[in-house]
C-alpha cells in the first residue's frame, strides 16, 4: 500500500499490527456508498422510503438505527434532486457519524452542548432523538461555518437550537451542561479515502503537524468540557481517527486525576459494526470498511 503516508503506516503498524492495519488499509481504498438519516423532525419512515422507491433507488436498513439507510448504485447529487432533501425531510451522513449522538441518547429537557458542531449532523441528530425538546447549544468558531450550521438547523426544523459563533474552549464557567457531545477535530486517519468519495479525506491531508495539533486542541476540549458539565453528568467523545495519540491517551490523561470515570460502551452484536481492539477497555473503534469510517467513541461521567 504505497500511497498509505509512510508516518501514518508506522503509527498504524504499531498500535495494530501487521495484519490489521492491512485490513485498514484496505478499508481506505473503497468507495462507501451513500447513507442518509432519516429527520423525524420533519418526516417518517414510510414517507421517505416511499419517495426513495418512487424515485428507483434502492436501499437498505441499518440494524442500529430504524433511521439510517444505505443507498444502492446512487451518488449524492442523485439524492440531492429529491424533494425530500430539499425540504430537509433526510440528511445525508456517514453511519459512523450517526453513532455518537445515539450513544449520548438526548433526552426532553436536557441541556446539551454540542462543542464543535458544524456543519451540523450531530446537532439536528440530537434535536430528532430528543423529539425537539432538548435545549441544545450548538459551537463553532468558524463564521462561515457557523452559518452553514445555521442553515442546516433551520432546513432540519431543528428550532430549539442556539447557535454561538465562539471557540467553545473560550465558553464562560458560567454555562452549565447535563450532557455535552464533543466530536472532536482530529487528524481523520479514520477517514483516508483513494476513491472520489466526497466524504472522504485525502492522504496528503495526513500530517505529522495536523496530528500534534490535533492532540493539542482535543486535550483543550476535554479539558474545557468536564468544566462545563454539571457532576454526574455525561461526555460523549468521538474522533474520526483511529489513533490512540488521539483516543485512548487522551481520555487516560483525563481518567488518571479521577475527574471522570469511563461509562464501558458495549456495542450489540447485531448492530453488525466493525471494531478494533483499544487500549482503553470501555471504549469502541470502528475499523474502516466499504460502509463505515474509522471512529472511536467514548462515554465518560463527570464525578
Amino acid at each position: 500500500m504505497s500511497q498509505i503516508p509512510d508516518f501514518l503506516h508506522a503509527l498504524l503498524k504499531e498500535q495494530y499490527g501487521a495484519a490489521l492495519t492491512d485490513q485498514i488499509e484496505q478499508g481506505f481504498h473503497g468507495r462507501r456508498p451513500v447513507t442518509l438519516r432519516i429527520n423525524t423532525l420533519k418526516s417518517e419512515e414510510a414517507r421517505v422510503k416511499a419517495c426513495l422507491t418512487a424515485a428507483g433507488i434502492r436501499f437498505q436498513t441499518v440494524p442500529f438505527s430504524p433511521c439510517a439507510l444505505i443507498l444502492e448504485q446512487v451518488r449524492e447529487k442523485d439524492v440531492q434532486s429529491l424533494s425530500v432533501y430539499a425540504d430537509g425531510e433526510i440528511y445525508l451522513q456517514s453511519l459512523s457519524s450517526m453513532l455518537p449522538p445515539l450513544l449520548l441518547e438526548p433526552k426532553e429537557k436536557e441541556c446539551i452542548l454540542d462543542m464543535a458542531a458544524a456543519p451540523g449532523s450531530k446537532t439536528t441528530q440530537l434535536a430528532a432523538l430528543s423529539g425537539g425538546r432538548a435545549q441544545i447549544t450548538a459551537c463553532e468558531k468558524n463564521p462561515i461555518r457557523s452559518q452553514r450550521l445555521q442553515y442546516n438547523l433551520e432546513k432540519q426544523g431543528a428550532s430549539r437550537v442556539v447557535v454561538m459563533t465562539q471557540d467553545a474552549r473560550k465558553l464562560d464557567p458560567f454555562f452549565s451542561f447535563d450532557k455535552i457531545l464533543l466530536d472532536a477535530p482530529c487528524s481523520g486517519s479514520g477517514t483516508l479515502s483513494f476513491s472520489d468519495d466526497p466524504g472522504g479525506r485525502l492522504p496528503d491531508a495526513f500530517s505529522k503537524e495536523l496530528l500534534e495539533r490535533s492532540v493539542k486542541t482535543q486535550a483543550q476540549l476535554l479539558e474545557k468540557a468536564l468544566q462545563l458539565l454539571k457532576p454526574g453528568g455525561i461526555l460523549l467523545y468521538s474522533t474520526c481517527s483511529i489513533l490512540a495519540e488521539e483516543n485512548e491517551r487522551n481520555l487516560q490523561r483525563i481518567l488518571s486525576r479521577k475527574k471522570a470515570r469511563l461509562v464501558p460502551l458495549t456495542l450489540p452484536p447485531h448492530w453488525e459494526i466493525p471494531l478494533l481492539p483499544t487500549q482503553l477497555e470501555g471504549t469502541c473503534c470502528i475499523c474502516p470498511t466499504k460502509l463505515y469510517e474509522g471512529f472511536f467513541v467514548a462515554k465518560l461521567q463527570k464525578q
